[in-house]
């Protein structure tokens, strides 16, 4: 197997079970977008991303924290990543 090949197999099984729901949504629709058209570098910059743990990326996605967390072509991507959910958008609640 090709070492490209292994480094994405992984990045699709991190990406995919994460501990947060949110976040196994959030970075797997990123991973099923991006994977292939990275280089192996970015694949390496992603799957490093992808070891920082939920509470960390999501904060620093929500704009919460920034410090602390890579900055590189694949951070970019990630943050400016928006997952289309088809449900007319924002967060119900009952009044």
């Amino acid at each position: 197997m090709k070492k490209i090949d292994s480094i994405k197999k992984k990045i699709i099984y991190r990406a995919e079970y994460r501990g947060i729901k949110e976040m196994d949504i959030l970075l797997s629709s990123f991973v099923k977008k991006y994977v292939e058209t990275l280089n192996y570098q970015d694949l390496e910059d992603l799957y490093e991303i992808l070891k920082i743990d939920d509470d960390t990326i999501f904060k620093w996605y929500s704009g919460l924290e920034t410090k602390k967390f890579p900055k590189n072509k694949v951070s970019n991507l990630l943050k400016k990543f928006k997952i289309n959910t088809g449900g007319g958008g924002g967060i119900r609640t009952h009044e």
